[in-house]
């Protein structure tokens, strides 16, 4: 073999050795890359869209008409059978003997002999008047109406309705056991009823009903 024809060999060898290393570091850059992109971590999903709350979470709150509302409120024992979480515990007529701003309700309630009426109904709305709604009625008249029993039992009826009425349900007409309607306007938190008595402690729960405390005694029509 000539000297020219063995370089020729030797070089088409050494070519062919370079351009198969070059394949093969290649393949090995490549497999590595594909290596290091498998071992990432993944990317984390939000559980939520953006700008939402997870249910749950502190940011998304308590609606103001899943519980009670209004400047009345604080004057609420915080604890014991007189409390939010007390009342909740018993019938409508036992839980307003525990609540101090109802004194006055409760033994009117006690004269018209409604204490077992109240408390074994079911899923009632009571608009409670205050003490001091009480109070805005003369004496003499208060008196007189106390010791009629039938006209007593009117007015105090005249307070309840034959449902639950949630916050979102108050707004309209709504006829009372004793029959005639009341009307009541506003929206959270701020309701009146027949245009004069306005709700100072509203949406609390009873074990058989929903308590509204009002500022004045509601008058039937008749």
């Amino acid at each position: 073999m000539s000297t020219t024809t063995r370089r020729r060999r030797n070089t088409v060898a050494a070519l062919l050795t370079a351009t198969a290393l070059a394949v093969s570091l290649g393949a090995c850059s490549s497999s590595g890359s594909g290596s290091s992109a498998a071992t990432k971590a993944p990317v984390a999903v939000p559980s939520t869209a953006p700008g939402s709350t997870a249910p749950g979470s502190a940011a998304s709150g308590t609606a103001m008409d899943d519980q009670p509302f209004g400047s009345a409120c604080t004057a609420v024992p915080k604890d014991g059978a007189g409390s939010f979480a007390g009342m909740a515990k018993d019938p409508v007529a036992t839980a307003a003997s525990n609540n101090p701003l109802l004194s006055t309700l409760v033994n009117a309630v006690k004269q018209a002999g409604l204490v077992d009426t109240l408390n074994s109904a079911q899923n009632i709305t009571v608009f409670a008047p205050t003490n001091d709604a009480f109070a805005k009625i003369p004496k003499a008249t208060l008196d007189a109406v106390l010791a009629d029993k039938d006209k007593l039992t009117k007015i105090l009826t005249y307070h309840v309705v034959p449902q639950r009425l949630a916050p979102t349900a108050l707004t309209g007409a709504h006829k009372t056991l004793e029959t005639d309607d009341l009307t009541v306007t506003g929206t959270t938190p701020d309701f009146t009823v027949n245009t004069t008595a306005k709700v100072l402690c509203g949406n609390v729960q009873t074990a058989n009903a929903t308590v509204y405390i009002v500022d004045t005694v509601l008058m039937p029509a008749s």
